[in-house]
């Protein structure tokens, strides 16, 4: 999708603890109602929505009405495949297209939330990007999420990983990974893929760090 065709009003899914990354596939299984309606509005249109990581613990309330508050960075998202189970659930897989943040809430009389939002930060999304570090630097961080995947018991077929484009596989490292979601979402906030290198490299460091002294005090 061109940059110019990204739209301006998308409807949104807010899922806890799913970060979204653009060139990165995620799968879904949808039974809630709202967004069962949203994804069959999205198939029947452009099959476009966007994911974004509801805030723990904040609620925005209007009148009667209690929504969790976002996180103004997210990632829009094209279905490229759907099924539909005999009890009504779709089970899709999204690619990710481009980062957005949100501009503000519209109103809307459909079950799920509706947003107006700015892509004009995250244009490179939609561009092949070639990272400057070194090669040997970037050896050095995936040993280090080796080793930290390794410590938190998470396993990863690295062979179909290193088939990824460095900057994929960066993008999928961050969103699978057992990092926090303030971790995750600071990641996905940092436009440049070389900034976003050298913070994950400073998150792997500290918790790296943060293993080995709970090692130590027990």
């Amino acid at each position: 999708m061109k940059f110019e065709n990204l739209p301006k009003k998308i409807p949104i899914f807010p899922l806890s603890k799913a970060i979204f990354f653009p060139k990165t596939i995620l799968p879904l299984n949808i039974f809630e109602d709202r967004y069962i309606q949203l994804v069959n509005d999205a198939i029947k249109n452009n099959r476009v929505f966007g994911m974004t990581q509801p805030k723990r613990g904040k609620i925005i309330e209007k009148g009667t009405q209690k929504k969790p508050e976002l996180y103004d960075v997210g990632c829009l998202g094209k279905i490229i495949n759907f099924s539909e189970t005999n009890d009504n659930r779709f089970l899709i897989t999204l690619f990710g297209l481009c980062r957005f943040k949100i501009i503000q809430e519209d109103q809307s009389k459909k079950l799920y939330r509706e947003f107006t939002v700015d892509y004009s930060n995250f244009e490179n999304d939609l561009k092949n990007y070639n990272i400057k570090k070194p090669k040997t630097d970037m050896n050095k961080i995936m040993n280090k999420v080796k080793l930290y995947f390794k410590k938190k018991n998470y396993l990863l077929d690295w062979d179909i990983l290193n088939k990824l484009d460095q900057e994929q596989l960066i993008d999928t490292i961050c969103m699978v990974s057992p990092l926090s979601v303030e971790e995750k979402q600071k990641l996905l906030e940092t436009k440049k893929v070389d900034e976003k290198l050298f913070i994950l490299d400073e998150i792997l460091n500290f918790n790296l760090e943060s293993e080995s002294e709970v090692k130590t005090i027990q």
